[in-house]
């Protein structure tokens, strides 16, 4: 994500992929991607820790907290969230098929 490589990024998406950002907004691969490849989004951290992998046959639910930033059609953000990932096993590949990003608040500094 850092290196801001949507060819990359995509590999680990299904066709069907879907985001669900920390505002409520929902976008689709090929916008995410796009936004991406145009420059409009980009990220410049992107960490995530207690991270919980449960596999249910076929699928998979990944849980983690992490922070995310970058800059967004020109203005700078900084999320602190928890990150839902659904994945489903596509031959003997893992797709994410679903991202749900849940913003936290800050701890004051």
């Amino acid at each position: 994500m850092v290196q801001n490589d949507a060819r990359a990024i995509g590999r680990f998406m299904a066709d069907e992929w879907t985001i669900i950002g920390s505002d409520g907004s929902c976008s689709d691969k090929a916008r995410f991607l796009g936004l991406i490849e145009s420059g409009a989004l980009t990220h410049d951290v992107m960490e995530s820790e207690d991270v919980t992998v449960r596999v249910y046959g076929d699928a998979a639910v990944v849980l983690a907290h992490g922070v995310s930033g970058g800059m967004y059609r020109g203005q700078s953000f900084r999320e602190v969230e928890r990150q839902s990932n659904v994945f489903i096993r596509q031959g003997t590949e893992w797709k994410c098929v679903l991202t749900h990003l849940s913003r936290l608040p800050t701890s004051p500094a």
